[in-house]
């Protein structure tokens, strides 16, 4: 939560203990030049060792509490009928009003099965905008992701409190295009990842839903931030500010004919499910579990996870869970803004999001910004962060680029893993970096894999900028 000082500035004060605690430490600016190149200049290819600050992403990252990890010394590991199963399902019925539970392994494990038994070739899934696991999916069975947001998401600087809305007319206009015939289902993402963890409203889901039910169509939910979504919507949305996280939560699920998340954020454990009242949905998907997950009562996790996924569901509609991450996100946001760093506005979930192209105006989305500011961030500081731009777009069938929206650096957050200390230092490293800005050129693919590139593929800098940058911070900071 917030604490205002006595000078009348507000921190982020973690409302919990540290009681075990993780080793880190900080490359010298040499081993981070030689880990940067031999990954390709791509965050995802450096190792634990060579990073300081881990904020490449929040799936699998955050902390559990001290109550999840006990659970899990409980968990029945039976292979069918599991106790650890049925504990969770009464949990997600209890907290989400779900009474069909498919678990999966994790969030894209879910997306696969949706895209798999709702999706045909020709499709048209219109959302209020993509993410890169959904996004393959679907267009791996043929269908065609539309993404219809409200003419503000893209917008970064921005005072929105809900850039995350999907756009009613747009909606209305598509269903009348293509007929709602081909529209298998409206997928709603809380909060949108990829426009910077950007929320959207109650007041816009239940107008989603008012159409979709005037069509027919069922609304899917992608709920892997549904805490901060809801802890978003008591804060900005006038109408709730008196309700729980747990009221906000329910009331949202209110609205999804179809839920689904990844577990490995808002209940930090790693895993996944889909959920619905929909008993003919239910029946549907269910022969398919075995198939690509495991059976009914495990699909695919540990029952260790299962025990952990059934608290951290509980404990996600705590107000000082929900609101951890976006309030260190805040805080992060406001430390850039008053250097100057141009970073996404207002500030989301999951992660501080930097505006490539703002902050290097003079590399084209031809040569990568997003990618180059990332590998730019850990060269002067050894904090991982992802590139959230034009490499995690793949190219078309025709071999064509295909430009983002957006490019954003994206830092992540991991819930109740660092404290101010630690943004404070990034912030600082990125103040240097953001006076030293021109040094950072473009990059180009040396190996690009043909789906979901930004995994695997590797780059490198043009004019040698990352050898010529590592040496000037080294002569005026030193080498760390």
């Amino acid at each position: 939560m917030n604490i205002r000082l006595s000078t009348g500035k507000e921190i982020p004060v973690e409302m919990h203990k540290v009681r075990i605690v993780q080793k880190t430490s900080l490359p010298p600016v040499e081993e981070r030049l030689k880990a940067i190149k031999e990954g390709g200049y791509n965050t995802f290819a450096l190792r634990t060792k060579d990073i300081f600050i881990d904020m490449l992403t929040d799936s699998g990252t955050n902390a559990m509490s001290d109550n999840q990890l006990a659970a899990m010394m409980v968990s029945d590991d039976a292979y069918a009928g599991s106790e650890s199963f049925y504990k969770l399902a009464r949990v997600i019925e209890d907290v989400l009003g779900f009474r069909y539970v498919l678990p999966t392994h994790q969030g894209r494990a879910a997306e696969h099965l949706l895209a798999k038994v709702f999706i045909k070739p020709g499709d048209i899934i219109p959302m209020n905008y993509h993410f890169t696991t959904t996004k393959a999916h679907i267009e791996l069975v043929g269908g065609q992701v539309l993404e219809i947001y409200a003419d503000e998401a893209l917008k970064t600087q921005s005072t929105h409190p809900f850039k995350g809305n999907l756009d009613i007319q747009k909606l209305k206009d598509t269903i009348k295009k293509y007929g709602a015939s081909k529209i298998p289902f409206v997928r709603m993402e809380a909060t949108t990842n990829l426009l910077g963890g950007q929320p959207f409203s109650i007041e816009n889901l239940k107008e989603v839903k008012r159409v979709c039910s005037e069509y027919n169509i069922p609304l899917v939910v992608d709920g892997s931030l549904i805490s901060e979504n809801a802890y978003f919507i008591k804060i900005r949305e006038k109408e709730y500010k008196n309700k729980s996280i747990q009221e906000i939560i329910k009331e949202i699920m209110s609205f999804a004919d179809l839920f689904y998340l990844s577990a490995r954020k808002s209940s930090c454990v790693r895993g996944g499910f889909i959920a619905t009242n929909n008993k003919k949905f239910y029946e549907e998907i269910k022969p398919w579990l075995p198939v690509y997950e495991g059976f009914l009562t495990y699909g695919g996790m540990s029952t260790k996870e299962i025990e952990a996924m059934a608290v951290g569901l509980r404990e996600m509609t705590d107000i000082s869970v929900a609101g951890s991450a976006a309030e260190q996100v805040k805080y992060f946001a406001e430390r850039f803004i008053e250097y100057g760093i141009p970073v996404v506005t207002p500030p989301g979930g999951l992660a501080c999001h930097v505006d490539a192209m703002m902050f290097l105006p003079h590399i084209p989305q031809s040569q990568y910004p997003a990618g180059a500011l990332a590998a730019a961030i850990y060269i002067v500081s050894g904090v991982r962060s992802m590139e959230r731009g034009t490499i995690s777009m793949d190219r078309d069938q025709d071999g064509n680029e295909v430009y983002s929206d957006l490019e954003l650096a994206r830092l992540a957050v991991p819930r109740r893993v660092y404290t101010v200390s630690h943004i404070e230092y990034v912030v600082d490293r990125l103040h240097w970096l953001y006076q030293h800005r021109d040094m950072v050129k473009g990059l180009k693919f040396i190996e690009e894999p043909p789906v979901l590139r930004f995994f695997f593929g590797k780059l490198e800098p043009l004019d040698n900028w990352g050898s010529k940058l590592g040496e000037t911070f080294k002569k005026e900071i030193g080498a760390q």
